[in-house]
């Protein structure tokens, strides 16, 4: 049931806090929330408290706890539609039936901490419907920005799932067109093969460059960027030379092409899980020959993040899998967010892979992803400092999205009302 709509300020103090760009966690701040949701002020905490205090707001004494901004998982489907019962599963659900389950998982990936998530591939624009629901609140969810369907080739990867296929120049025209019609924030179109079709490979190019430059110029003239599940190297390559915006997986990235990515401001979205998930993926009935492709993927995708790394690419946190499945006793989003500083990136780096850089390609960067005067007031609260160490997100104990007090396991923010 939604949480009724807020009707009074309030501030959190007592807390070290991370504001989503500063290189290191402060010391004895304090957070400001405003009457409608958003941050009416942070920072040091006296300073804070004494403005409020003389507008007579409540105070929450956090005890020295860590706050942070919301988490941007970049890359969800919460109709993921996997070969085998997950697939049977999405395809027998009429429309009604789809969008309770995203709800539930829309749900379930606030509580873990994704207060805004990048929807890249759903069926049957249910995703429409329940990012509708979110913003009217009538039920719980992170803020959506979605892809509609994703775009593929026929037969190309995705096409039994969340995928519309299409072919030719003209095809690729009108299906972008037919998401943009829809209420598409973004474009997604998958490039090559993957890890999920039976009957391709992961370096299977599918798409030719006129159908690339048709989805890519056809976006782009709507103000919309572009996103492409890749995996090889010579087909990124392409892509990226027409104007690409940003690689899901790239599975099989170079030196070469992550040099001429970071060169480009071509964004980069790794989600390292899916090639090394394999509890995961038996525990929901996913095929053996996937199973194997995946795991088999494992080596050269962690190669392709670090190169990336080095390179200096700008990188997104996704997870592909859903944002709250349960990951070696934590959830996939944090889990990636640990494998992504365990291939090399600092703490800070992937802390801000997942805030304020996830924001700014989102054209979203003064609503979410940092805590600053006039954003949402998303935020996490922590028992540990995740600029220190990755894993202190599994310290996660409560969840603010837009003032609204969403998760609070210890009561510490007992009858906080914006």
């Amino acid at each position: 049931m939604s949480i009724p709509a807020p009707t009074t300020g309030y501030v959190l103090a007592g807390c070290r806090l991370w504001d989503g760009t500063a290189a290191t966690t402060a010391d004895d701040q304090a957070v400001w929330v405003a009457p409608d949701g958003r941050v009416r002020a942070v920072g040091d905490a006296q300073h804070v408290l004494d403005d409020a205090r003389a507008d007579r707001v409540p105070v929450h004494d956090l005890g020295g706890a860590v706050v942070v901004p919301g988490l941007v998982n970049m890359h969800v489907h919460l109709s993921l539609a996997l070969p085998g019962p997950m697939e049977a599963a999405i395809q027998g659900a009429n429309l009604a039936e789809l969008v309770l389950h995203m709800a539930g998982n829309g749900r379930g990936a606030l509580h873990a901490g994704v207060t805004s998530a990048r929807l890249v591939g759903e069926s049957r624009f249910a995703d429409m419907a329940l990012r509708k629901a979110i913003r009217n609140g009538f039920v719980d969810g992170p803020r959506i920005w979605t892809a509609g369907h994703a775009l593929c080739c026929t037969g190309g990867h995705g096409h039994g799932a969340d995928a519309q296929e299409a072919d030719g120049a003209d095809g690729f025209r009108r299906a972008t067109r037919e998401q943009l019609r829809a209420g598409a924030d973004l474009i997604k179109v998958c490039i090559s093969g993957g890890i999920a079709g039976e009957h391709e490979a992961i370096d299977t190019p599918q798409l030719t460059d006129e159908e690339m430059t048709a989805v890519i110029e056809t976006a782009h003239d709507w103000g919309r960027k572009v996103t492409a599940h890749a995996g090889p190297a010579p087909v990124v390559e392409r892509a990226v030379a027409l104007g690409l915006d940003c690689v899901e997986h790239g599975y099989e990235l170079t030196t070469e092409l992550t040099a001429t990515m970071a060169a480009r401001g071509v964004s980069y979205v790794p989600t390292i899980t899916v090639s090394r998930c394999e509890d995961f993926f038996r525990a929901n009935g996913i095929p053996e020959w996937m199973i194997e492709r995946a795991l088999g993927a494992g080596p050269r995708h962690w190669e392709s993040l670090q190169h990336a790394i080095a390179a200096g690419v700008e990188i997104l946190m996704g997870s592909d899998m859903p944002p709250h499945a349960d990951y070696d006793e934590t959830s996939a989003t944090v889990r990636e967010m640990e494998f992504m500083a365990d291939a090399g990136m600092s703490p800070r780096d992937v802390l801000v892979s997942a805030t304020s850089a996830a924001a700014r390609w989102l054209g979203a960067a003064d609503e979410i992803g940092a805590l600053a005067p006039g954003a949402f007031a998303d935020l996490l609260v922590l028992d540990a400092d995740p600029l220190a160490d990755v894993a202190a997100l599994r310290t996660l104990h409560t969840v603010v999205q837009g003032g609204r007090v969403v998760r609070d396991d210890r009561t510490l923010l007992a009858g906080a009302r914006p």
